[in-house]
């Protein structure tokens, strides 16, 4: 049977919201669309994101750059609707810096279903103008103090050939002429690379940097836990199967290491890379994502989940509620279990206590604020392994006698709209009505929570399901 212990009178260690840092999305576009806006300014109210980050900010369908008559003419009317809207509700980009427009490029190699260009530049010195001129603009727009406080890296894992069908050594070419650009619109702007898939490229990338005297503020990187990227149909549960279960904080210990000092971003990652994963809308999805987020703690300064809509098209765009995609919310605005993970960590204070306790699939956190702790406690395994409902204990000793005590659950019965939407008989397309439904269902749910007090000691215990997810709050007075 699960056991934890936690001290309540211990002194705490610094807890960072790091992954409230940056929230991903899909490619810049959508960031025009009304749905899109609402839902991120609810992530922004409700989940505490700070920046966002886009796919193809300089691609077709943005017109940042064409070429008219042989001219090349800058408009950059649509870049700046989407930053006035993301400042607006009190956010920041994450600049991504692609892909290549079609008027520079070198070849028509392109990317999704919105046909991205991938080819290094035909011509390095326009590339560098264009950023020249778009870092200009930003800065006369809103002024440089608060372009500083934004983020620019330079392109999308160019250590893929799917994303990038230059060399590395074409790559820090075009990162060092990009650095070049926007740090001489202002040399206190931040800009990092190298934007690498599976943890790649850290080394070289740095090494690469310190040898040719190359800025670089910070190091930013991908990772997910299985192995195909955006294959749709891969067998996502066999994946997860083999990956060994911290292998998400391994590998962050690693980039930290890699990156020799500098500021580590993870731009993206989830609970697997495949964009068709009904994993995604389960409560599995809510108890794994918990789990990388804790186990990371201290690690990384930002850890950008990818995304926080379903509204998103880089194969295309599927009208089904709950389609296996990335998002946090579905493309009603309906919170799927993760949503109200992210939901949990983001109440949590600022005060990690020490838990002391191992189990097989449970796992427990305790996190102060204020006159209040919050057990942090997640039942998770990968596919096909071992997994029941365990009946867990926790102490919390050297604590006051509690004023209240709540609970919050995230499993198959609870914060789980995707399970009444298979009770509606999964229609396709959803009415009014059916959305303000499974809206209601996915909420979180507050309930009094059993306890026991023998001075100064704190008794509790509690079911905890397979793959779920539950923070129970002990208020003082």
């Amino acid at each position: 049977m699960p056991d934890f212990t936690c001290n309540f009178a211990q002194v705490g260690k610094p807890f960072v919201h790091f992954w409230e840092h940056t929230v991903g999305s899909g490619h810049a576009p959508l960031a025009l669309r009304a749905d899109w806006q609402s839902q991120l300014l609810l992530c922004h109210n409700e989940l505490g994101f700070r920046h966002v980050r886009f796919h193809a900010l300089l691609s077709e369908g943005m017109d940042t750059i064409i070429c008219e008559e042989d001219k090349l003419l800058y408009s950059f009317f649509n870049v700046d609707q989407i930053m006035d809207f993301i400042l607006s509700i009190g956010m920041r980009p994450f600049v991504e810096l692609s892909f290549m427009p079609k008027a520079l490029a070198s070849g028509n190699t392109t990317v999704f279903r919105y046909e991205a260009n991938v080819t290094p530049p035909k011509d390095y010195e326009q590339w560098s103008t264009l950023i020249s001129k778009l870092t200009a603009h930003w800065v006369e727009r809103y002024g440089a103090k608060e372009v500083r406080e934004w983020f620019f890296e330079v392109w999308n894992e160019p250590n893929l050939q799917a994303f990038w069908t230059g060399t590395q050594q074409e790559y820090f070419k075009l990162y060092r002429l990009t650095v070049d650009a926007v740090k001489g619109v202002d040399h206190l702007l931040k800009v990092g690379g190298p934007v690498s898939a599976k943890n790649a490229w850290i080394s070289d990338f740095v090494e690469f940097c310190l040898q040719n005297k190359v800025p670089a503020d910070f190091v930013t990187t991908h990772h997910y836990p299985t192995d195909a990227f955006g294959k749709i149909g891969a067998d996502t549960e066999t994946q997860l199967q083999h990956a060994p279960p911290h292998v998400m904080r391994d590998d962050a210990r690693k980039t930290r290491d890699a990156a020799r000092g500098l500021p580590v971003y993870y731009t993206e990652w989830n609970i697997s890379s495949n964009p068709r994963d009904p994993l995604h809308d389960e409560p599995f999805a809510a108890a794994y994502a918990a789990k990388i987020i804790m186990e990371a703690t201290g690690l990384v300064e930002g850890y950008a989940f990818w995304t926080f809509s379903d509204i998103f098209a880089e194969n295309y765009f599927p009208s089904v509620p709950f389609q296996g995609g990335f998002g946090l919310l579905n493309i009603h605005g309906i919170a799927k279990p993760v949503y109200r993970a992210f939901e949990l960590l983001h109440h949590l204070g600022n005060e990690l206590l020490g838990v002391e306790g191992e189990h097989d699939t449970v796992d427990a956190w305790a996190v102060r604020k204020e006159k209040e702790v919050t057990i942090l406690v997640t039942n998770h395994a990968m596919p096909r392994h071992p997994i029941q409902t365990e009946l867990t204990s926790l102490h919390i000793t050297g604590a006051p006698e509690p004023r209240r005590v709540y609970i919050q659950r995230i499993d198959q019965d609870h914060a789980n709209a995707r399970g009444l939407w298979e009770v509606m008989g999964e229609p396709n397309y959803l009415n009014a009505r059916q959305v303000e439904q499974l809206k209601a269902h996915s909420s979180l749910v507050t309930q009094p929570q059993p306890w026991k007090y023998a001075q100064p000691n704190i008794e509790l215990s509690l079911a905890l399901p397979p793959h779920g997810v539950a923070a129970i709050t002990i208020e003082f007075a």
